[in-house]
C-alpha cells in the first residue's frame, strides 16, 4: 500500500521592513486605481451632455495619466525594495504585483 504526502507549504520568510514598504506601496497603488476608475466614470457622465464634453475629455486624459502611474508605481516598489535587501541581507523575490 503506497502512501500519498502532500507537499508542504512554502514559506518564505520576509523582514518587518520589506512588510512594511510592500503594503505602502499596494496601498498607493489601490488609491490610484480607484482614481483612475472615478477619472474615467466622470468622464463617461460628461459625455451625456454636449455641454460638458471638453471637460469629459480632460477626465479621459487624467485617467490616461493615471494608468501611466501604475507601472511608475510598480518600479519604485521593485527599487525600493531592492535597496532594502541590499541594506538589510537579500531574501527571496516575489511574484506579487500591484
Amino acid at each position: 500500500m503506497s502512501e500519498t504526502t502532500e507537499p508542504s507549504p512554502l514559506t518564505v520568510r520576509v523582514g518587518p521592513q520589506e512588510l512594511v514598504v510592500r503594503r505602502r506601496y499596494e496601498t498607493l497603488s489601490i488609491l490610484n486605481d480607484v482614481l483612475i476608475a472615478l477619472w474615467f466614470i466622470a468622464g463617461s457622465v460628461m459625455f451625456f451632455s454636449e455641454e460638458w464634453t471638453t471637460t469629459g475629455t480632460w477626465c479621459f486624459l487624467f485617467g490616461s495619466l493615471e494608468l501611466l502611474i501604475r507601472p511608475v508605481v510598480r518600479l519604485s516598489r521593485q527599487v525600493h525594495l531592492r535597496r532594502l535587501r541590499a541594506v538589510h541581507g537579500s531574501g527571496p523575490e516575489s511574484s506579487q504585483d500591484f
